[in-house]
């Protein structure tokens, strides 16, 4: 946390000065996108022998608008959740929303365009640190603790509505496999949130639970140096703590943040039944959801960039309900809106921004200076 917290001194930071500087290497950089998503589509879905042919696809296209209106809805309550921190923690008498809001989109929509194309989804926090620290207008400190926050609710939010699937409907689910899988994901997918929740409010009870982890590891080879492993999850641990700590000053920020989050996760587990109906399929909405929610929840601990590759194998369980020709087709709309548009946006924004501060420099270059 020490290096993200100068980030001119980040890999990232100086990554995205070198692509946002340079129209070169801005095109280069949409190029390589297309290329990613290119591959990426060719490894996840090249083998479509069973496809129905594009034309011969009976489509309800009007039930896709739900689907595109959940995933508008869905990034909203993200972005909304990030201004709401800034508003509420800044206690700047003169803060501007229309700033706070451009700086919260990039933020979520880059972080999630680099948790999509770096393994086990480490990219995003550091690239979201580092455009804070340079864009927000923040105090010390807050560049740091709104990322850390918006990752460690949207966990917490995202736990929260696996935990109530699981109690309350599991049973519309006839699939122990996949509930017992789901359940390991969530544990593995946990371990870090509640870890944190521990140490922000239990501080000595976290550090003996990390030893004891720890030390578990090291008996099973899996951690080599013991004692600098205890002190680099402590100390991680801690910063996490502290951020979370900064946000339960500020009364019902908390709250909010969770419930922004659980929007969030709700609104992305519900596309799924829009693309199954608009292709058809019979489904009811409950199960469907429920088994969403468990899938993710499976796919969770697969280090991929974007679970590519165990996503599309395992939601074959959701998509199952389609006659085989439509299957195809059905799943790559769905990884659409659950991958490929996170891929695509990140360009068109670093593009975007390119534009808007070359034009900017020619306006100032183009005024007059008054006397």
């Amino acid at each position: 946390m020490a290096e993200i917290d100068k980030p001119s001194n980040t890999k990232t930071g100086s990554a995205i000065r070198k692509i946002s500087s340079k129209p070169v290497l801005v095109v280069f950089f949409i190029l390589i996108n297309i290329i990613v998503i290119a591959a990426t589509a060719a490894a996840e879905f090249g083998n479509s022998e069973n496809a129905a042919e594009l034309s011969e696809v009976h489509i309800n296209w009007w039930l896709l608008i739900p689907a595109a209106l959940c995933f508008i809805a869905a990034i909203t309550c993200e972005i909304h959740k990030y201004v709401v921190m800034m508003r509420e923690m800044s206690h700047r008498k003169d803060f501007d929303r229309k700033h706070a809001r451009n700086v919260a989109r990039r933020t979520v929509l880059l972080g999630k365009y680099y948790d999509n194309i770096t393994p086990a989804a480490i990219g995003g926090q550091p690239f979201q640190i580092y455009y804070m620290h340079k864009n927000g207008r923040l105090p010390n400190g807050l560049a740091t603790t709104i990322p850390i926050m918006g990752m460690v609710s949207g966990q917490i939010g995202f736990l929260i509505i696996a935990a109530l699937c699981f109690l309350f409907g599991s049973l519309s689910i006839n699939n122990a496999a996949l509930i017992g899988t789901a359940c390991f994901g969530l544990l593995f997918y946990a371990f870090w949130p509640v870890l944190i929740m521990i140490a922000t409010f239990l501080p000595k009870g976290a550090k003996e639970l990390i030893t004891i982890i720890v030390k578990g590891l090291a008996k099973i080879h899996i951690v080599k140096d013991e004692k600098k492993a205890i002190e680099k999850t402590e100390y991680e641990v801690d910063e996490y703590a502290k951020s979370v700590r900064k946000i339960l000053k500020t009364k019902g920020l908390f709250a909010k943040t969770i419930l922004l989050s659980i929007g969030f996760n709700s609104l992305i587990a519900m596309i799924p039944f829009f693309v199954l109906t608009a292709f058809g399929g019979e489904v009811d909405f409950l199960p469907c959801f429920v088994t969403t929610v468990a899938v993710t929840s499976a796919v969770y601990f697969i280090p991929t960039p974007g679970n590519a590759g165990a996503a599309e194998g395992t939601f074959f369980i959701v998509f199952s309900a389609l006659t085989a020709g439509y299957v195809f087709w059905a799943m790559l709309v769905w990884r659409f809106f659950s991958y490929y548009i996170y891929i695509l946006m990140g360009p068109i924004i670093y593009a975007k921004m390119h534009f808007a501060k070359k034009k900017g420099k020619k306006l100032n270059a183009n005024q007059t200076p008054t006397t």
